[in-house]
């Protein structure tokens, strides 16, 4: 039986809650860690841990045939709460706008490999979970 805590639009909302949260914390932990660092490392960062736990929750559900909460919960709520496409792009564009190509280009590949192989790894790691 389906109670409000447990209802679909209650757990993405409470995962993108806290996702959104842990980036916000993340973004300026790393920051203050590294200031004048000319690389947006700490959107490379949460995109990274956010595709790793997505691909261990999806490899997770594979394997079992429970898991719905679980999905919405950390994968649609928290991995889409705490990784950021959108200023991902943002970053990409103000270091193309400032003449730093080669910069914006490595954050592309970066972004786009190291999540692919963090989401690959996560969801074998899901699998034998």
């Amino acid at each position: 039986m389906r109670t409000l805590l447990t209802h679909p639009y209650v757990l993405v909302f409470a995962g993108g809650g806290a996702g959104s949260l842990a980036r916000y914390l993340a973004g300026r932990f790393i920051a203050s860690t590294l200031l004048g660092f000319p690389f947006p490392t700490a959107i490379l960062i949460v995109n990274i841990v956010a595709s790793a736990i997505l691909g261990a929750v999806v490899g997770w559900g594979l394997v079992r045939t429970t898991g719905e909460e679980a999905r919405l919960l950390i994968g649609v709520g928290f991995c889409g709460g705490l990784s950021t496409f959108s200023s991902f792009s943002f970053d990409t564009v103000v270091l193309l706008q400032n003449g730093r190509t080669g910069v914006a280009l490595l954050n592309i590949m970066l972004n786009v490999i190291l999540c692919l192989l963090a989401s690959m790894g996560g969801l074998l790691i899901g699998q034998k979970l």
